[in-house]
């Protein structure tokens, strides 16, 4: 039988491949067995690089090829209308059908995933203490995709239990170099395993199925950059003013790490923070955000494969409800050194608060408000290919998405020609559908945020150019609206949505004050051709983060992080690693 289906398989892309795949011969996808034909790959995945992730010409050949029997897309497929996206994915012909789809698995079926409800604490699959579950959705259709164990603070005590007896041992028991290995060997693991992962990651959070393997590309490339630093947490010798005194300062890893991660970088957002803390030597809890529990179990079972010991890296999942409970539990307990999050302003504020009683380190991504300026002298192909990466990825759900668009009067309407051309390309639709550039929102509340800081700047001066529609499930068009004003709430608020708001102004010094106009400062972009203003722009823009002629910064060698209110430390780079260790001072008198 498996012989007879190799040789299906073969013959059917012999045929394909010599272009025998017409409408009047119809083959079967493998995954859900129904009509496909014609071959190649989508479109937007011929670029030179995968939805805003870098890859280079042998990453996205093993990426092809890690696709399998799904490699026969229709090659050359027309655009469509975002409300098309609620029919079957399979679109129909004259005389056959196309599957549009990548994948057409149940998840039951990855072997990255628990059998059951279960979260990993010690090293073991374990449902909660109270046998409580919840349930996982497809932010597109709403399908349940699964249940997830519903922890509560008795799990936590257990989580934080584990974290703490294994500490001792990952941190003095082994070397930097074999703490290393594992990381490499996890690298690998999630390399091998990224298209898998990628679909959970698509399902759960709804990005298109190329920028959620990217997204796992990306993790993976944490813990490779990570498994080298582990080897590169230097001290000091400090000269002594005594001829019989040696002063040495060492940095020592901090110890059990909460971590609080978002929904938007299921994978991607854990892999920073983890790869920099595990290197250091430090044990790890991780609770996910409840819309997106699949990747960070994902990560735990990948885990296990590289070798990483029981109780250093374990991963509990909670309901919305019990959030604020283990929450507030792993920020006041004095087993926890160091509480690691990205979010929102406003809960990272309550996390800094409820950690003041312990005195423990930290760590806070939060929110952004990102201006982004054109330039007089901009090149404005670059600058419309950066406004598209830096605002419509992730459906403008990132903290860095350009927020807040300033461009020059004098060339405006140039730009907002060529915005447009571009923002018509997008399709909005299924992550799992090859045609989708743009995906849904998290759920119908991301929506109605959008829908509300839309008519809000409408309904006070704003043109509406093109967009403006949610479509099917929680899906919104991509938006672009001009004339916006600093009396509109959508100039002052971060949208997490894909609308394109855009300021002009006639000035440097009138821009920069509006760019500085916020109590927060994660990122900013600047395009501009003139070096002189480059340089003045940068050093008096308030932002921790500045792309200049550049949508795409994010990187797993440099520091990410912001000011003001964006948050404290910074992740990434080998700063990253100084957010989970601490300096010891030893004076040796001989």
């Amino acid at each position: 039988m498996k012989r007879f289906i190799l040789l299906f398989g073969f013959t059917l892309a012999i045929k394909c491949f010599a272009g025998e795949a017409k409408d009047e011969q119809i083959h079967n996808c493998p995954f859900c067995m129904l009509p496909i034909d014609n071959v190649g790959p989508p479109k937007h995945l011929e670029n030179d690089t995968i939805s805003g992730f870098g890859m280079n010409v042998s990453q996205r050949r093993s990426m092809f090829k890690a696709m399998g029997a799904h490699r026969f897309f229709q090659h050359h497929h027309s655009h469509i209308h975002p409300h098309q996206h609620q029919q079957p994915h399979h679109q129909k012909k004259k005389r056959s059908m196309i599957c549009t789809r990548f994948s057409c698995r149940n998840l039951a079926s990855f072997s990255v995933l628990p059998k059951g409800a279960q979260s990993y604490v010690n090293g073991k699959w374990v449902p909660a203490a109270s046998g409580k579950i919840f349930d996982v959705y497809n932010p597109y259709s709403n399908e349940l995709l699964t249940k997830a164990p519903d922890c509560e603070v008795t799990d936590a005590k257990q989580a934080v239990k584990a974290a703490r007896d294994a500490f001792e041992h990952w941190s003095l028991g082994t070397t930097a170099k074999q703490r290393g290995a594992i990381l490499q060997k996890w690298a690998q693991i999630i390399t091998e395993k990224e298209k898998e992962m990628g679909e959970i990651l698509t399902k759960e959070m709804g990005k298109p199925w190329p920028e959620a393997r990217g997204e796992v590309l990306f993790s993976a490339g944490y813990f490779e950059w990570y498994a080298g630093e582990a080897r590169r947490i230097y001290g000091q010798i400090v000269p002594s003013a005594s001829p019989n005194r040696e002063h040495f300062h060492i940095r020592e890893p901090i110890g059990v790490v909460a971590m609080i991660t978002p929904w938007n970088f299921p994978s991607a957002m854990i892999a920073r923070k983890a790869s920099a803390a595990l290197a250091a030597g430090c044990s790890v809890i991780v609770k996910p955000a409840h819309e997106t529990p699949l990747s960070a179990l994902a990560l735990a079972q990948t885990s296990e494969e590289a070798g990483m010991p029981a109780g250093v890296f374990n991963v509990l999942t909670t309901s919305a409800e019990n959030l604020p409970g283990i929450s507030r539990y792993l920020c006041e307990t004095t087993d926890v050194d160091c509480v690691s999050f990205t979010g929102s302003t406003r809960v990272g504020k309550l996390l800094l608060s409820q950690s003041a009683s312990t005195v423990k380190r930290v760590c806070l991504e939060l929110g952004g408000n990102a201006p982004f300026i054109v330039f007089e002298s901009a090149d404005l192909d670059l600058a419309v290919k950066g406004t598209m990466s830096a605002k419509v990825r992730g459906s403008g759900q990132t903290c860095v998405s350009a927020n807040r668009i300033f461009v020059h009067e004098k060339i405006h309407d140039k730009y907002l020609d060529k915005l447009k051309a571009a923002v018509a390309q997008q399709v909005v639709g299924d992550g799992m559908d090859s045609k989708t550039t743009q995906g849904p929102l998290i759920n119908g509340k991301a929506v109605e945020k959008v829908e509300f800081l839309l008519d809000d700047a409408l309904k006070k001066g704003a043109h509406l150019v093109c967009g403006g529609k949610r479509t099917a499930a929680s899906c919104f068009q991509p938006t672009i609206i001009t004339n916006v004003s600093n009396n509109m709430e959508i100039a002052h608020t971060e949208i997490f949505g894909p609308i394109i708001a855009i300021q002009s102004f006639n000035n440097e010094a009138d821009v920069l004050r509006r760019a500085n106009d916020s109590r927060v400062g994660l990122a900013g972009y600047l395009f501009s051709q003139n070096m002189a203003q480059i340089h003045r722009v940068t050093r008096r823009m308030q932002v921790g983060m500045i792309g200049v002629n550049e949508g795409l910064m994010s990187c797993v060698e440099a520091a990410f992080g912001g000011v003001k209110e964006s948050g404290l430390g910074r992740e990434g780079g080998p700063q990253g690693i100084d957010e989970f260790t601490q300096w010891k001072y030893i004076c040796v008198q001989h």
